[in-house]
């Protein structure tokens, strides 16, 4: 937890590779994850770097390999993968070649084996559709129809058979197979290039038939044509060549067809054995395949991360060495030059690596180092900006924050538990469902904030349990602290019997934990709460925000921004505390001065004062006409010093409005103007542990002219201030999603399950069933899901507004390290 105060303090680093070593030390490199890397190289070309024939290789590999994995998973085969720590290196130079080979030789093969399929289930569709005009045809030669023509001007055809008309030479006929969709306008186009003079029979395939080349299924009609006269049959094998017809020799004698039908059966026969040979001889070689082609992408996915990478780097002048520039968080140090010496000691090279911290002004990239349970809270925070460099990371304390707050608004045992265990069940599981990488993105964000929903559930258990609060029941554990003396028929027969707390009906020990079952009971009981978590959620809020400002103590220590402790912090927290957590004394100086007894005057409950009015009045300068016998204050002198609070507070607002800028303006007029270094901004640090320059915050306008000053401070001024009083205001929502939660929970149950248990007869059981299932299935869709957004949402606002506003920059860059885990990560998610 310690390493998530701030953010890692990061090196600028330039190191010098010999050539022979570049690859491998890279490689190294990669698999550290711990260097983001600067392009040197700016200003050139991507298509004129030293490396880009590397690149183009591996772009050639990914090719194929893309190739050679579209053809397994058309097959079916399954792709073995390996965990994260059982990937294979990136291969050295020596091995590219004989990988490169290698893809290359099962391309090929695959390619030969596909295209060998693909010539065979041409032939075999062939075939098959030759089958067809065959069988379908027998019946068009054999009908007993005369084609009657009466005028010679519109037809040419002879009333005769068309079978003896063909055998004496007067009719010709094409027969062929066409896909089933293209058979209308085909059969127009027929029809208007021979102006009606064809006699066209079709007959519809039921069976699909199978593409070749896509495997898909295709519908396809044999049809046979009757013409006369040549010219008319070259239109018609136009029209067919244009519509892709197939067409087939169909001889018109019946025994030459049944012939040619056995004939063709015995040729499908053996080409169906031949297709499951060539389909087995397929499936091993793609199975064999399949095993070493996960390892193979990660392989080549490396190396061209690694030529990438090599790209960024600049020659020197004698072009004997390659210079490059990164950052690198300062305890990673030792790593990054292990990488660099194990790079070189892998090629023999006899020069070793050198790395050198150098200084800068420019501000370095915030690396937060998390695990798998703070990496889902650090995910909120930057989803707001990316931290300042070295400023303080609200991270940490936002793994107890922002569960707490939710459970407030969500609080419910039985909810709560819902949530937990759903949490607890990611958990729990999460190799072995992190390892099934799914394309949800609803469900890779629960996952991602899988320990978020955790927390989020335990804490709304325990509020709940505060609450006494499950499924809008409460528990009666401790018993209750009320008893009535009243007899049981005065209690049941008259409803207009009030009790009161103050009398001894009312056992003065105080509830152990939480709220007292009977308020469950109560006639006042949205009255009570009501009041009850409006207050808490001022209380928490008021503490949540002055805890914020005192963050701010610690950014303004670490950058020795001293004097803006004295200058924002003070005013500041004074400001907050005199008048908002005064109102929270208040609050509680209520609860304890003012009882139920009524012995104790003016201290009965008619005479507390409401804190609300006080705090009016208090901002006001107004006094309120007390009730009769009662006091206007709770205690002697709260006027004097609810007064004295007001007017040191309104001292605060000039004070943080003109203090700093007169600061920095009588700074500015005894200041000395400073020497500037010849050697520039950045320059080459002797010393391999010597890290980069003290950082300076992101928002410093100290190097502005004057009259910026003053704007700038006067809009942080205004904006403090006016958010002072409309964020305690944005804490309420804590009270108010909490209040609705819980009123919509007694509806649900009021309305829905209670009508089921109501139910005396056998039919009830029935019908509870189903009002159980009602019940539970609008519990989980409305109270738990979208409720449960609701008051994630709401908190994350309180975090990032309220919060955060005052401490928190976000002006800051991310850390991107050349990490091989990382590229092949995005790369899969791209996919």
């Amino acid at each position: 937890m310690a390493m998530m105060f701030r953010s890692e303090e990061m090196a600028l680093c330039q190191m010098f590779i010999q050539p022979e070593a570049a690859y491998t030390s890279v490689s190294e490199l990669g698999e550290t994850g711990a260097v983001q890397f600067r392009d040197l190289n700016a200003d050139v070309n991507a298509f004129q770097r030293k490396f880009v024939s590397e690149v183009r290789r591996c772009d050639e590999m990914e090719r194929k390999l893309r190739y050679v994995e579209g053809e397994v998973k058309k097959d079916s085969v399954q792709i073995p993968e390996c965990s994260v720590d059982d990937w294979p290196r990136a291969p050295n130079p020596r091995e590219i070649i004989d990988l490169e080979a290698r893809l290359e030789k099962t391309e090929n093969e695959i390619l030969e084996l596909s295209q060998n399929a693909v010539n065979l289930k041409s032939n075999y569709l062939e075939l098959t559709e030759l089958k067809h005009v065959l069988e379908r045809t027998q019946s068009f030669f054999f009908e007993q129809e005369v084609i009657v023509s009466t005028d010679a001007a519109k037809s040419n055809l002879i009333a005769e058979d068309p079978t003896a008309a063909q055998s004496r030479g007067r009719l010709g006929f094409v027969a062929g197979v066409i896909q089933r969709e293209k058979m209308p306008g085909f059969e127009r186009m027929l029809w208007r290039i021979s102006r009606g003079n064809i006699f066209l029979r079709q007959v519809e395939l039921e069976e699909p038939l199978e593409d070749p080349a896509t495997g898909n299924e295709i519908f396809k009609t044999v049809f046979v044509a009757f013409f006369q006269g040549e010219q008319l049959k070259a239109r018609i094998k136009k029209v067919c060549t244009g519509y892709h017809v197939s067409l087939y020799p169909c001889p018109s004698s019946g025994s030459e067809r049944t012939d040619m039908v056995k004939g063709v059966c015995t040729r499908l026969e053996d080409l169906r054995m031949v297709l499951n040979q060539t389909q087995d001889h397929r499936a091993i070689v793609l199975a064999s395949v399949a095993k070493e082609l996960f390892s193979w992408r990660i392989m080549v996915k490396k190396m061209k991360a690694i030529y990438h990478t090599l790209n960024l780097f600049n020659m020197d002048v004698t072009k004997k060495c390659l210079i490059g520039e990164c950052w690198v968080p300062v305890p990673d140090l030792p790593k990054v030059q292990k990488a660099l010496s194990d790079g070189s000691a892998a090629v023999g090279s006899t020069i070793p690596s050198f790395l050198n911290v150098i200084d800068t002004n420019e501000a370095p990239p915030t690396y937060n180092r998390t695990n798998k349970f703070t990496r889902g809270f650090q995910n909120l925070i930057d989803a707001y900006g990316i931290a300042s460099y070295r400023e303080a990371n609200p991270a940490l304390y936002t793994i107890i924050t922002f569960p707490f707050l939710f459970g407030i608004m969500f609080g419910d045992l039985g909810h709560g538990m819902i949530m937990a265990l759903f949490g607890l069940w990611m958990v729990t599981g999460e190799k072995k469902l992190g390892a099934k990488k799914s394309t949800n993105e609803i469900w890779n964000i629960f996952f991602g904030g899988r320990y978020i929903i955790l927390l989020m559930g335990l804490f709304s258990m325990y509020t709940g349990f505060v609450y006494n609060d499950i499924f809008s029941k409460s528990m009666n554990i401790f018993g209750s602290a009320w008893s009535v003396n009243y007899n049981t028929s005065t209690v049941m027969t008259n409803k207009d019997l009030t009790l009161n707390p103050g009398s001894t009906d009312y056992d003065t020990e105080i509830y152990p934990i939480g709220l007292d079952p009977v308020w469950q009971l109560a006639s006042n009981k949205i009255i009570f709460l009501n009041s009850y978590k409006m207050k808490l959620s001022i209380i928490f809020g008021v503490v949540h925000m002055i805890f914020g400002v005192c963050m701010s103590v610690v950014n303004h220590n670490f950058f020795k921004k001293r004097i803006s402790i004295v200058l924002e912090f003070l005013p500041q927290i004074i400001f907050l505390v005199l008048l908002f957590a005064y109102m929270v004394f208040m609050m509680f100086m209520k609860w304890i001065a003012y009882t139920a007894k009524t012995d104790n005057q003016p201290r009965t409950p008619g005479c507390a004062p409401s804190v609300l009015i006080m705090f009016i009045n208090m901002m006001l300068f107004k006094n309120s006409e007390p009730f009769h016998g009662c006091d206007e204050f709770m205690f002697e002198g709260q006027n004097e010093l609810q007064r004295t609070f007001v007017f040191i507070a309104l001292l605060c607002i000039p004070w943080m409005l003109l203090g700093k800028p007169f600061y920095l303006m009588f700074k500015r007029k005894n200041a000395s103007p400073t020497p500037i270094p010849n050697n520039g901004d950045v320059h080459q640090g002797g010393d391999s542990n010597h890290t980069s320059s003290s950082p300076k915050p992101h928002d410093s306008h100290d190097d502005e002219p004057m009259a910026e000053i003053f704007i700038h401070q006067a809009i942080h001024t205004i904006e403090y201030v006016l958010s002072t009083v409309s964020h305690t205001a944005s804490y309420l929502r804590l009270w108010a999603l909490s209040l609705a939660h819980a009123q919509l929970s007694e509806v649900l149950w009021n309305m829905v399950l209670s009508m089921g248990l109501k139910q005396t007869s056998y039919k009830g059981a029935i019908m509870l069933y189903f009002v159980f299932g009602a019940w539970s299935l609008f519990t989980l869709a409305i109270l738990v899901m979208m409720e449960g957004l609701s008051a994630f949402l709401h908190t994350l606002r309180l975090h990032w507004v309220e919060f955060m506003s005052k401490f928190y920059e976000g002006l800051g860059y991310g850390f991107q390290p050349f990490s091989f885990k990382l590229i092949i990560d995005s790369d899969d998610d791209l996919e």
